[in-house]
């Protein structure tokens, strides 16, 4: 059998906010499971289409039951990053800036973008195909890293 494809996994501390993040660039959820011995939640995400094939898996691990602090997730930018191919660039970062989503790197070229989750992973938008550079794209500084 050859080697398939399933999802990359993301540890996330608020699944709502990280949910409706991937909302924004046309992901659904998929399946939910909760685990009560566990003490987490998986939730998959996947685009139209795609569930079965190419998932992202967000991992919510619920705060310990002594009370003690959640555990810290850094190094986003270490994972590196998701990439999505979107049909209109501009529209899908109009979308997300309008949710008040940062544009990290904004696509100038009519070709690529950078944004982050809520919990700072790095999120690749690529057009398919090029647009025309455009306003107020050109002119956008880049913010933060990506």
């Amino acid at each position: 059998m050859p080697t398939k494809y399933l999802h990359t996994m993301i540890r996330v501390t608020d699944p709502d906010a990280t949910v409706a993040f991937f909302k924004l660039i046309g992901l659904e959820e998929v399946r939910r499971f909760d685990s009560e011995a566990g003490r987490f939640t998986l939730i998959f995400l996947a685009a139209p289409g795609q569930d079965g094939v190419a998932e992202v898996e967000l991992t919510h691990n619920w705060p310990p039951a002594d009370g003690s602090a959640p555990e810290a997730y850094d190094g986003g930018r270490n994972f590196g990053h998701l990439a999505y191919r979107v049909d209109d660039i501009y529209a899908t970062c109009q979308t997300l800036m309008d949710a008040g989503v940062t544009i990290n790197r904004p696509p100038r070229d009519g070709h690529m973008a950078f944004v982050r989750t809520p919990d700072g992973i790095s999120i690749e938008l690529l057009q398919e195909g090029n647009l025309p550079p455009a306003e107020p794209w050109i002119s956008m500084p880049n913010v933060g890293t990506w």
